[in-house]
């Protein structure tokens, strides 16, 4: 689909880009860029890409498609440093989970001629590296696409075409609203889970042996959560903090209804509130977003190359 293909970035998304892309044939050359030496050496030995740098620009010259798969904090540093060695046509997008930071960082630094539309696969896991890749992270998870206004349709849909070939479905939106949206179904959830996480590690009534053997009764499932890239999440808090301030803001009078109605014994409210949660359950099962094992399909067992 793309003759040349550029990653800059090769953690747990950049690498499954990477592996989709060869399985499928969707680009005629893989360059990987990273700044990390060690980590470049790895992406090497495991065959990832066609040419490999530490030099963003140098990846992206000549490139159709450049794929920026790095924390959203180090956006706007690489559209500066890419920038001048992007050629007229070009397709730059990136993974971000926040979109109107990434807008901001980024859209400065794009030269005229080059199309610029910011992405968010919602897909991943709580690994991360070039081991932790695999091609079919993808497969039947959304990816959002973000254009800014006046983007051309064409690029915009040759891109969405792309992430089909990958397994995903393509939905568009503007960022603000895409901000929104994944502050309540991800990046509070994180948060969430990441507290629960860390309130019971500062538990000296409970021990931390009896936390992991009994895990399997719920906190297990925070764990994985809590257990994703800090960096990563550390960036999204700082890049989204409008609309997780407000969706936290919202979750915190929905828990303190919460513990009045247990405090008073409202038996009938905390049914009503049981009930309805287990039917959004239902539908996001009913919509295909869960898969059917223990593990949310995750487990690296599955994916031997991880190991």
């Amino acid at each position: 689909m793309f003759e040349r293909v550029a990653l800059v970035g090769i953690g747990l998304i950049g690498s499954s880009l990477a592996r989709v892309m060869r399985e499928q044939g969707l680009a005629g050359h893989i360059a990987i860029a990273t700044r990390s030496e060690p980590t470049l050496a790895r992406a090497l030995e495991l065959g990832l890409g066609d040419s490999y740098t530490t030099d963003a620009a140098e990846a992206v010259r000549d490139a159709d498609l450049v794929i920026v798969a790095v924390p959203v904090g180090a956006s706007g540093a690489i559209a500066e440093q890419i920038a001048p060695a992007l050629k007229p046509g070009a397709i730059v997008t990136d993974v971000g989970s926040t979109k109107r930071s990434v807008v901001s960082q980024m859209a400065p630094h794009i030269p005229a001629g080059v199309h610029f539309i910011p992405g968010h696969p919602i897909a991943g896991t709580e690994h991360s590296g070039p081991d932790a890749g695999f091609a079919d992270l993808f497969e039947g998870r959304w990816c959002i696409l973000t254009p800014v206004p006046g983007t051309d349709e064409a690029a915009i849909g040759r891109l969405a075409r792309f992430w089909e070939a990958c397994g995903s479905k393509v939905d568009t939106m503007d960022p603000e609203h895409h901000d929104m949206v994944l502050a309540i179904v991800s990046h509070l959830p994180h948060i969430i889970a990441y507290n629960i996480v860390g309130t019971a590690d500062d538990l000296e009534t409970v021990t931390k042996s009896e936390v992991i053997k009994y895990s399997a009764s719920g906190f297990r499932d925070f764990t994985r959560l809590a257990a994703s890239d800090p960096t990563m999440w550390r960036d999204v808090c700082l890049h989204n903090k409008d609309a997780i301030l407000e969706m936290l803001a919202r979750f915190s009078e929905d828990l303190t209804a919460l513990r009045r109605a247990i405090r008073w014994g409202d038996g009938d409210a905390l049914f009503d509130l049981f009930t309805r949660t287990r039917a959004v359950r239902r539908s996001i099962i009913e919509a295909g977003q869960e898969v059917d094992l223990p593990d949310f399909g995750r487990h690296v067992a599955t994916h031997p190359e991880q190991e």
